[in-house]
């Protein structure tokens, strides 16, 4: 039969993680450039052609 306890060199599975791990995803970051290129093209819109 299979052994499941755990042994003691598997790593926590309930690790906290930061923002900065947050930010490392690829799709975040895509959004976040999204919303960012939408917004500068706004204030360059009311800056230089309003």
């Amino acid at each position: 039969m299979l052994d499941t306890t755990p042994s003691e060199a598997a790593p926590p599975k309930d690790k906290p993680r930061g923002c900065l791990f947050a930010l490392s995803q690829p799709p975040l970051m895509i959004f976040l450039a999204v919303i960012g290129i939408l917004l500068l093209m706004a204030a360059l819109h009311d800056l230089l052609l309003l």
